[in-house]
């Protein structure tokens, strides 16, 4: 026998699906908690310990330790969660991601296929988008039997092939192979699951020995790192921190691992004795246990990770913004003095506005650098953070505006409450619209001119200062800073102008190569324009009652 006649096509295929069903069930997980997901992260991390659960669930739901660090990573940037919650979630994502190794254990290959059927039959069919969503957990979770079954039965011959037996036997004896292996085969193909799910069949198999397959969960731990660290290229300090907690924290765990790989095999295999565990099911057992015990090992001394996470990458670190809108209840909107009550909400307006300001700086970041998923997905982080806000605060005015008590002056607060929200959440729209134009332009893999960059990052610099001066005015009804505002709407009108100018004569050169950019770039203009004029908008609600409603320069929208 050698390696020809092994059947490439079903071993290739099966992983295929293997890996198809995890992301197909993972997406209707995800699809049926929806946004909650990253409300649930903020919201239930108040501690490391809260984290640490959290950061369990999330992994099994999301069926993905990267997914739930990336979300991670968007709430440290926003400045939403502190670095030792965020080490919190990822010691739990570790946690939570060797559920599909226990998952992959279950002895249920006989009714695979029917759970395929019936899965199909639910998206095929339902017409309700949850009911959809069930249908894709279940028909993931019938793939992901059903191609790990078809790879395992074709994978189980390559024991009878000379080479793998000498390689089998090489691992047995220099375990650092297997560990190297697995490291690997995880970073390639980034899921710490693949590649247990495969050494699984090769162990059940009897290809391999339970010492020789250990070193491959260690290698897959360190290997599902690997996004991590694609993520701290050309990332901001709290990123590379975040990703760099992870990096460490499996790095040192693994380490631990080796050094003790035989009298932990030899653990495991007694506790299978007793309990009479066998196969595939002996394997997730290892993975869990030793996941969970260095979690528990670690976790007293979180905060010196992050210290030492904080000497190896130097930098500031995003001031936390305390949101608690929990706080704003309609109890409180009842039961308080509704000037009281306007006071709770008119911080939480300010805090709103923190949020769309690092929204909008993560925006212009993802202009100048190259994108990719982990950074639109912090996009979309604060995106939801801002919406979430925009709910809460605007439902808590609403309540309050049914308070008897209210005074002229009340009234007023109120009304300027809920414009300057939706003037806040209008920019964080915007601003999604505008990573809409740079995703058309890298997806037509084409560049924006260098000239067009400069008037782009132009046009950022004055929509940062605009913000800056509007929240000022809310804050201080200062009318010398309202004017100062008009001002700066002024110039940025004028360089919108200058910009567009510019690139119409550019056209007409011929020097602008690509028609995507050449078509969006004008929509960019318009849209940070627009930005800026929401920014004048919450001046002027902010300043109603001091400055003519009429004076040029105000546009309302």
């Amino acid at each position: 026998m050698n390696l020809s006649s092994l059947r490439w096509d079903v071993i290739l295929g099966g992983f295929g699906l293997f890996l198809f069903g995890i992301g197909f069930m993972g997406d209707g997980l995800k699809a049926i908690a929806g946004d909650q997901l990253r409300d649930y992260i903020n919201k239930y991390t108040t501690n490391p310990f809260s984290a640490l659960i959290i950061g369990i669930l999330i992994t099994i739901i999301m069926q993905s330790s990267s997914a739930s660090t990336a979300i991670t990573i968007g709430l440290v940037r926003a400045g939403l969660m502190t670095l030792p919650q965020a080490a919190g979630i990822i010691m739990g994502a570790n946690i939570g991601t060797t559920f599909t190794s226990l998952l992959i254990s279950l002895n249920i290959d006989n009714y695979v296929l029917y759970f395929v059927f019936f899965g199909a039959i639910v998206v095929s069919f339902a017409k309700k988008v949850k009911i959809k969503s069930v249908g894709t957990i279940v028909m993931g979770f019938g793939l992901i039997f059903y191609g790990l079954n078809s790879m395992g039965s074709a994978l189980s011959a390559i024991k009878d092939l000379p080479e793998f037996t000498k390689f089998a036997t090489d691992m047995a004896n220099n375990p650092f192979l297997g560990l190297l292996a697995g490291t690997l085969m995880t970073g390639a193909v980034q899921a710490s699951s693949a590649t247990i799910g495969i050494v699984q069949k090769l162990y059940a198999a009897g290809a391999l020995q339970f010492i020789a397959v250990l070193p491959f969960v260690f290698g897959a731990n360190i290997g599902t790192t690997v996004t991590g660290i694609l993520a701290c290229i050309g990332g901001s300090t709290a990123a590379k921190r975040t990703a760099g907690i992870h990096i460490l924290f499996n790095i040192i765990g693994t380490a631990i691992g080796m050094i003790f790989l035989h009298p932990y095999a030899r653990f495991i295999l007694w506790i299978s004795q007793i309990f009479g565990i066998s196969g595939m099911a002996q394997l997730a057992v290892a993975h869990i246990i030793f996941n969970t015990t260095a979690t528990i090992v670690f976790f007293p001394f979180m905060n010196q990770f992050c210290n030492l996470i904080r000497k190896i990458l130097p930098g500031e670190e995003p001031k936390r913004i305390e949101i608690n809108i929990d706080e704003l209840t309609t109890n409180l909107a009842a039961n308080t003095l509704p000037s009281v009550a306007i006071d709770s909400a008119k911080t939480a307006i300010v805090k709103m506005a923190s949020v769309v300001d690092q929204d909008n700086q993560d925006t212009r970041d993802y202009l100048n650098k190259p994108g990719n998923s982990e950074d639109h997905e912090n996009l979309m982080t604060g995106e939801n953070t801002v919406n979430k806000l925009d709910k809460k605060i605007t439902e808590f005015l609403i309540a309050i505006s049914k308070n008897q008590q209210l005074t002229p002056s009340d009234q007023t607060e109120l009304r300027r409450g809920l414009e300057i929200t939706k003037n806040l959440e209008r920019i964080g729209d915007l601003g999604v619209n505008l990573v809409e134009f740079f995703d058309m332009v890298r997806e037509d893999k084409s560049t924006f001119s260098p000239v067009a960059i400069v008037d782009m990052n132009t046009m950022f610099d004055e929509l940062n200062e605009m913000m800056k001066l509007c929240i000022r005015v809310y804050e201080e009804r200062d009318e010398k800073v309202y004017h100062e505002l008009m001002e700066k709407e002024n110039e940025m009108d004028e360089t919108e102008y200058a910009a567009r100018q510019g690139h119409f004569t550019r056209m007409a050169n011929g020097d602008c190569h690509s028609s995507v950019a050449s078509s969006v770039y004008v929509d960019i203009l318009g849209t940070i324009e627009r930005m800026g004029d929401h920014a004048c908008n919450i001046a002027r609600s902010a300043i109603l009652d001091y400055v003519d409603q009429d004076e040029p320069g105000f546009e309302k929208h």
